[in-house]
């Protein structure tokens, strides 16, 4: 991916960034040949003072500008006046409305500029082992439900086909697809137990999940607490497995 780009220095914005996790990636497998110029933002203050923890010392080829900002303000402070070779945004686009905010991410990236965004969720959250079929498939479906109601700061704030969607939106973006494939999560326990932070990541999902739900007039409570309950017992006991259905996508910015 990143060979393909232009020669040095090589311009990358990232978008969502987080905690660093993708800059590490990046160096960990050496993608990069010549010097880079890497500008990350995230809108959680938290998650940039991480970031610049993890990421230090970095490498004297890797310039490396994290800042704290929404997307929105940084597109428009930087629009008309600064443009990136490869723009990078991971588990961001489910949470926003593509059809406003793909033309503004377009907007930071140099024609024929190229475009990588992951982990789109695409309609799939599984849990096993099955409790009771029809809870387990109204609960999936009231979850689902929340991501496409979901309004952030007056927008709309994502869509549980976000994956799926993305095929036509990024085309009517001015966008071209040239690479797209599943990136599915598939949580289980092995003979050890999970690895890492495995169960502590199942506790979260599982928890996101309640906090969505609680209270929800088309749940009733104690089924669904017990539901909760025994998830995170499934959690405990190494027999939970979670999987969850993502796309990604690689392509370029169209134009002259």
């Amino acid at each position: 991916m990143i060979r393909s780009l232009p020669p040095s220095p090589l311009c990358i914005l990232e978008i969502g960034a987080g905690i660093g996790t993708m800059v590490e990636r990046l160096l960990e497998h050496q993608l990069f040949d010549n010097e880079v110029t890497y500008t990350a933002i995230d809108a959680e203050v938290s998650n940039i003072e991480e970031a610049q923890r993890r990421l230090q010392p970095t490498p004297s080829f890797l310039s490396l500008d994290l800042e704290t900002i929404d997307l929105y303000d940084f597109a428009a402070r930087e629009q008309g006046k600064r443009t990136w070779d490869l723009l990078i945004a991971h588990a961001f686009l489910d949470l926003v409305d593509l059809n406003n905010t793909l033309p503004i991410l377009f907007s930071l990236l140099e024609p024929r500029g190229l475009f990588y965004f992951t982990l789109n969720f695409d309609g799939g959250t599984i849990f096993q082992p099955t409790i009771d079929p029809i809870l387990d498939d109204k609960i999936a479906t009231l979850y689902h439900r929340t991501m496409d109601e979901r309004v952030s700061n007056g927008r709309l704030a994502g869509h549980s086909h976000t994956g799926r969607r993305l095929f036509a939106r990024l085309a009517d973006a001015g966008g071209e697809i040239i690479s797209a494939g599943s990136s599915d999560w598939v949580v289980f326990a092995g003979k050890e137990g999970y690895v890492e932070d495995e169960a502590a990541f199942l506790h979260f999902i599982v928890h996101t999940v309640h906090q969505a739900l609680v209270g929800h007039p088309e749940l009733e409570k104690s089924l669904f607490e017990a539901w909760i309950a025994q998830r995170h017992t499934q959690i405990e006991a190494r027999t939970l497995v979670y999987i969850a259905h993502q796309l990604d996508f690689f392509g370029r910015r169209l134009g002259p």
